[in-house]
């Protein structure tokens, strides 16, 4: 079915489909009304760091780039810095992109801002200059994924923040915001975005209301995020009214933990997987993923399978069925039953392979052991690497793309090896070798005379009992080591 043909019903199903919340429902069902209905995603996370990983002493510079859970390709908190590492985007962004392709499926004018200007203002004074680089590098990026998926992006607009956060009016809103808002509602709108310190930065207090008014300057009728940007969700509903603004609706994702399970660490690279990562990577992260027999609460791996993988096979369905060259993705075999959405592969002596036509079974089927973890990894690990291959593809065949990813987020020089230092061991000749030993052959190298012990270094006057004799010996020893 033609979106031009879709009710007003089917496109709002479309639109609050697999969301986790839905803020003012109603405004978009009354756009809807009339016509096609316009929103926007903040792609702020240009570069970002957890805030669970770092405090007021930390040097943000030494901090590893890994993302937090993401939801609506928000990383959980956003703290930029310069001087990174060679960092990409990782396939988390799968999970607003397949949403966002719902939005295109129900005609919405989708905006997608790319916020160089909120950046700067929270990467500890990044130039602008490095900043438009990555944004350009996302502009690739996210076509490429959008054309890799077979969705088309006629509906789809991308913005630079600064193409208008610089102008005289949406300045002098800014000021007008920062007059009606409290200190108290700008931190406790931004909780969940921006690091919470004793002595925070202005631009963080900032912040919140800066997303507000892209609301207003965007044009749109509701903002898709994530869960954790509730907080600020609901600001904007609050003081946009008295600038004499409408209200938005908000769009919500559900948070996906990493393939660690729970919180990413940002000490440990498996935890993501990069859009660039080789085939080999893909599979070593895969393998060091958390997955823990019949446990379905933090496993990175069954979330990915539920928010991407499922979802693109369900859209990939939906476009064979408007008549668009589509074809399923391999990670349903060629065999399964009609109505599968996810094969787990496996040998015939092992039981053969399973197919399932809802998540709800293939997680059930985990739960109750009937999946092996190294089965579902290797599932979800093929998925993913045929997913990410047009993708790499169009990347090595786009000098442009690569000449910007170099420069944007230039790789670290390699440290040259030092040398190691030989450590010298001691091996002490056999009895009656050495330049100490004595010529005369099975002649004692201890002599006790009376109040004299001759040893190979000399006689030593002294008493003979026994402790001095040892004590002698000992440094005897020890003398031969040093030498």
């Amino acid at each position: 079915m033609a979106t031009s043909t879709l009710s007003q019903e089917q496109k709002y199903e479309l639109i609050t489909r697999r969301l986790q919340e839905v803020l003012g429902g109603d405004i978009i069902k009354q756009v809807l009304q009339e016509r096609d209905a316009k929103g926007y995603w903040g792609g702020y996370s240009v570069v970002g760091v957890p805030w669970t990983d770092v405090d007021e002493s930390t040097d943000l510079n030494q901090v590893p780039l890994q993302p937090e859970s993401v939801s609506g390709g928000i990383i959980k908190v956003l703290r930029w810095y310069n001087d990174l590492p060679a960092r990409t985007a990782h396939i988390g962004y799968f999970v607003p992109l397949t949403k966002i392709a719902d939005f295109l499926h129900a005609g919405v004018e989708m905006s997608i801002l790319l916020a160089d200007l909120h950046a700067f203002l929270d990467n500890l004074k990044a130039p602008l200059e490095l900043v438009k680089l990555r944004v350009e590098y996302y502009r690739y990026l996210l076509v490429s994924v959008f054309t890799s998926l077979g969705v088309p992006t006629t509906q789809l607009k991308f913005v630079v923040g600064t193409s208008y956060q610089l102008s005289e009016a949406y300045n002098l809103d800014n000021y007008r915001l920062c007059a009606s808002i409290t200190e108290h509602d700008a931190k406790k709108a931004g909780a969940e975005v921006v690091k919470q310190v004793s002595n925070p930065l202005l631009s963080g207090l900032l912040y919140p209301g800066l997303q507000a008014l892209d609301e207003q300057y965007l044009g749109v009728d509701f903002q898709f995020g994530g869960v954790d940007q509730r907080k600020i969700f609901t600001l904007a509903e609050q003081y946009l009214p008295k600038l004499g603004y409408k209200k938005r609706a908000h769009l919500m994702n559900a948070m996906v933990p990493g393939l660690a399970g729970g919180k990413m660490s940002s000490s440990d690279p498996n935890s993501k997987i990069d859009f660039l990562d080789s085939p080999a990577l893909v599979r070593k992260k895969i393998k060091a993923a958390f997955c823990e027999e019949g446990n379905i609460e933090d496993n990175g791996l069954l979330a990915f399978a539920k928010a991407v993988l499922i979802p693109i096979v369900n859209l990939r369905k939906e476009q064979i069925e408007l008549g668009q060259e589509a074809k399923l993705p391999v990670y349903v075999a060629a065999d399964a039953p009609a109505g599968s959405v996810f094969t787990i592969p496996r040998d015939e002596k092992w039981g053969g392979s399973s197919h399932y036509a809802t998540y709800e079974e293939l997680e059930n089927d985990f739960k109750e052991k009937k999946i092996h973890p190294g089965d579902l990894k290797k599932a979800v690990g093929d998925a993913i690497i045929s997913l990410l291959e047009p993708i790499q593809k169009d990347f090595e065949s786009n000098k442009e793309w690569q000449e910007v990813t170099a420069k944007a987020y230039p790789s670290e020089a390699p440290k040259a090896e030092q040398p190691k230092k030989k450590t010298k061991v001691y091996h002490p000749p056999p009895p009656g070798k050495g330049k100490n030993a004595k010529a005369a052959s099975g002649e004692s190298t201890l002599v006790v005379e009376g109040n004299t012990v001759t040893t190979p270094a000399g006689p030593v006057e002294g008493s003979v009992g026994q402790e001095a004799i040892d004590a002698i010996s000992k440094g005897v020893e020890d003398a031969k080591v040093n030498e």
